[in-house]
């Protein structure tokens, strides 16, 4: 028998598996397709203050080993989070759920995770400094130890609840703002968010994309997130949700050994709506496979 069970923060999750935000809605929409109580947990869509329409179309565009996307944190703003899509969520999963919180001002991160912390669905919060696809706000707070740092500290500050911050690869040094973070009293890192990339339509010679770059995603970026996730893990004691390209049961158990104690799935899920279900039946079988009894014990194993 194996075990699969993790945790975060104090939070039990019967399997590291976690869909990524803005890559499974609010959740309720897969579970007509399956039971999606097997998921450890979920990450919500982006959130911010305000209702956001996101980028102007196309905001897609496929590429070599992955895709790109540019779509601008399209979500119904944090009332109708909070009032609509967390109720319907409720009424198909049962377990806790990580908010993903975004803003453009250290103010609106604030007002959004107060709220979202009063929210008796939610385990944890993960607060997105790393957006690529958004002209202000988003990654600016986390392209630095210091405004990363000053997000942390402010949402920590009206939450209770356990913080994570998102963290962008779009960085010199990941461990810097890994650790800044840490210092400011985040409770967890998730990491990594797409790198930006581009593509150019050779017939109208015209970037794909309207907003001309977006955030790549899909197997492509493994190699990348993995390195990331191996660097944060030596540099910071708390734990790591690693992400980017996961889309197999032996690319959980590789990205645990480099330091994650949980895995989001992002990508994979807007190719196959049955990529997480497909990795929680046969993480156990792989486990067996490589000897593995006790999941939570390999975090960091190959450091």
């Amino acid at each position: 028998m194996v075990n699969t069970e993790v945790t975060l923060s104090g939070l039990t999750l019967q399997n590291p598996v976690i869909p990524a935000s803005g890559t499974f809605g609010f959740g309720y929409e897969f579970a007509e397709l399956y039971d999606i109580n097997i998921l450890g947990s979920i990450a919500l869509k982006g959130t911010t203050m305000e209702p956001r329409f996101g980028n102007p179309t196309p905001r897609i565009a496929e590429c070599a080993s992955g895709m790109l996307n540019s779509v601008g944190l399209q979500n119904p703003g944090i009332d109708a989070v909070i009032n609509e899509e967390l109720p319907r969520l409720g009424e198909c999963f049962q377990r806790p759920v990580i908010a993903n919180i975004s803003g453009f001002s250290i103010d609106e991160y604030v007002f959004c995770c107060e709220k979202i912390d009063a929210c008796g669905q939610v385990g944890i919060i993960e607060v997105n400094v790393s957006c690529p696809n958004v002209h202000s706000g988003g990654m600016s707070f986390g392209t630095s130890p210091e405004p990363a740092a000053e997000v942390t500290r402010a949402v920590r500050a009206v939450t209770k609840k356990p913080v994570y911050v998102k963290l962008s690869p779009n960085v010199t040094d990941i461990a810097e703002i890994a650790k800044a973070c840490e210092d400011a009293g985040a409770d967890g890192i998730s990491l990594i968010n797409t790198p930006l990339g581009m593509r150019v339509d050779l017939k109208t010679k015209r970037p794909v994309i309207h907003n001309r770059m977006g955030g790549l995603s899909g197997p492509a970026v493994f190699p990348v997130a993995l390195r990331m996730v191996w660097q944060a893990y030596e540099a910071i004691s708390i734990p790591i949700i690693g992400m980017g390209g996961v889309s197999s049961a032996e690319d959980v158990i590789e990205m645990m050994l480099a330091g994650a104690a949980a895995v989001q799935v992002g990508a994979a899920n807007l190719v196959d709506p049955f990529a997480c279900k497909r990795i929680v039946e046969e993480l156990p079988k792989v486990m067996g496979k490589y000897g593995i009894t006790e999941l939570k014990n390999i975090t960091g194993g190959s450091h």
